[in-house]
């Protein structure tokens, strides 16, 4: 039988890796689901973000305080991430779901399900979202156990999924202890540094200068701790990665909620949206090519009656 030689194109975490040692920006649009994990593909963004608070809330309907068990996010970022395989996926593993053993755990099955990279942070494992008050905080041993474990674990089978640490010590400990708590993950082995809750733009340009050269993200939560600033400002600055979780979160609360106040009022729907668009943006046109070119008749007598 004559040998096949397939050239295969470098993973999702590959790319993200090479984009982040070339000194390339990173703008990553928080997405909770698939359909707007597709429209922001759609627009053409290079990364997305999975955010945690997202899942929490189109999942379970619930603030993100911890209900999110691995098999929620892991689900949730392995659909959103085999959407596309050349767009890397960025996703939150709130604080590894348990000890070594199970960061570990987690390490791989992300990178079994396709996701470029992930940030693990340092509260308890009965977390909160980072912008909300009275967060719990592990030990710093505790924390450094857990990126020495995804770390471990990355090398053991050989990829290349980028580990990114976030502290939450800002709120409670403060600058030097966030400052002493990233260097200390990066020092067994982290690829990127996540001061959460920054409170000025003083204290964001002082986290990129004190971490240099290693790359640092900004998380741009509006409305929050976080003074909101450019995508342009944020590069300027020496930040690497920036993500900004609520983008869509916030798009379909307001759609949706005029949208539903509009039919209470009215009893008539109020949308130029129609199946057929649903439908692209979902991927049936790509449908429609495997169809064909499997010699299968359905789909492409379906795309002339749309």
């Amino acid at each position: 039988m004559a040998s096949i030689s397939i050239d295969r194109p470098s993973s999702a975490a590959t790319t993200l890796r090479r984009k982040i040692e070339s000194g390339e920006f990173i703008l990553a649009p928080g997405v909770y689901d698939g359909f707007s994990a597709r429209i922001a593909l759609e627009v053409g963004f290079d990364a997305l973000y999975m955010t945690g608070a997202g899942t929490s809330a189109s999942m379970h309907g619930h603030a993100d305080l911890g209900l999110c068990t691995l098999n929620d996010m892991r689900q949730n970022a392995e659909m959103i991430a085999n959407l596309s395989t050349t767009t890397p996926l960025i996703a939150d593993v709130d604080t590894g779901y348990g000890g070594p053993i199970m960061v570990a755990q987690m390490t791989e099955q992300y990178v079994r399900s396709g996701v470029a990279a992930f940030h693990l942070e340092d509260q308890v494992q009965t977390k909160r979202c980072g912008h909300l008050a009275r967060k719990i905080l592990v030990d710093l041993d505790t924390y450094v156990s857990r990126i020495r474990a995804a770390v471990q674990a990355r090398r053991r089978i050989q990829s290349d999924i980028v580990i990114i640490v976030r502290t939450d010590a800002l709120q409670k400990f403060g600058y030097h202890e966030s400052l002493n708590r990233l260097r200390a993950a990066r020092d067994v082995g982290a690829d990127v540094g996540f001061l959460e809750g920054i409170r000025s733009v003083e204290e964001a340009r002082q986290i990129v200068t004190d971490l240099a050269p290693w790359p640092v993200l900004l998380n741009l939560v509006e409305h929050a701790s976080t003074p909101t600033v450019s995508a342009a400002q944020a590069r300027e600055w020496g930040f690497q990665i920036m993500i900004v979780p609520l983008v869509t979160l916030s798009s379909a609360y307001q759609a949706m909620k005029k949208g539903l106040e509009n039919l209470k009022e009215t009893g008539l729907p109020n949308t130029a949206f129609s199946p057929q668009q649903l439908f692209r943006v979902c991927g049936l046109d790509e449908s429609i090519q495997i169809d064909s070119a499997a010699g299968e008749a359905s789909l492409v007598d379906l795309k002339h009656h749309l």
